[in-house]
């Protein structure tokens, strides 16, 4: 089946870039240069996509907004696009949900590479997701279930992303084993972790803010510093 992917752009050079390339990629592109539309066309057609390319700042609604609105029903793959370059900006679009984070001006054939990639992690996790027995870990009532892939807390619901839920189940396996961030990096984005790369650090915080974990003293995720993290 063709891979669908949503591009969501105002910049018509850029976007006429990535559709080029996209479809040369043999993707199959709805394109909008309005968030809102974007959101219409996602609600009325109740369709979900293999993975969404969203700017954050385009009309109507901007990318935050819309990355938050498609995290509430759709766990497929969220790159965002921005001119900006604070390190808030970048956490504000990990932690509503996107996976990955792309600034402008950027080379097209690395937008490319990071399509590639996400695509094939989310695939992976899919068919493991569909082959393995159910699995499920219980450590004082935060529950995770890699087949159901839920996750509960004292028997109440946490919405997890995919990556999120990938970082949990990953530190599960490895429960009392300190992980450093390199390997939980490597392992889950299946990528080469670069020095100075902080996206875990980020996915970390909003792991313990859906878990509504203590900022000092974490219940479940701890912090070794200097090394990485375990979950105990």
């Amino acid at each position: 089946m063709d891979q669908r992917i949503l591009l969501v752009e105002d910049e018509e050079d850029i976007s006429n870039l990535l559709k080029i390339y996209l479809y040369d990629g043999g993707y199959i592109v709805d394109f909008f240069h309005n968030g809102q539309d974007a959101l219409n066309h996602i609600e009325t057609h109740k369709q979900e996509y293999d993975l969404a390319i969203l700017d954050v700042m385009v009309p109507g609604i901007n990318g935050f907004d819309l990355c938050r609105k498609i995290r509430e029903k759709y766990f497929y793959p969220i790159i965002m696009l921005t001119a900006k370059i604070e390190d808030i900006d970048k956490i504000t679009g990990l932690t509503l949900g996107a996976d990955d984070y792309i600034t402008k001006p950027f080379n097209p054939l690395e937008v490319m590479a990071r399509v590639k990639t996400q695509l094939r992690r989310y695939k992976r996790y899919n068919e493991h997701s569909v082959k393995e027995k159910v699995n499920e870990y219980d450590f004082r009532g935060l529950k995770i279930n890699k087949a159901t892939h839920t996750c509960s807390l004292f028997g109440e619901t946490v919405d997890l992303t995919p990556i999120e839920f990938s970082i949990l189940w990953y530190l599960s396996e490895n429960q009392g084993r300190v992980i450093p961030s390199e390997e939980l990096f490597e392992n889950v984005w299946g990528e080469k972790f670069i020095e100075n790369n902080n996206t875990v650090m980020a996915h970390i915080a909003r792991l313990r803010e859906k878990l509504k974990e203590p900022f000092k003293k974490p219940k479940f995720i701890k912090t070794v510093w200097g090394v990485g993290y375990k979950l105990e």
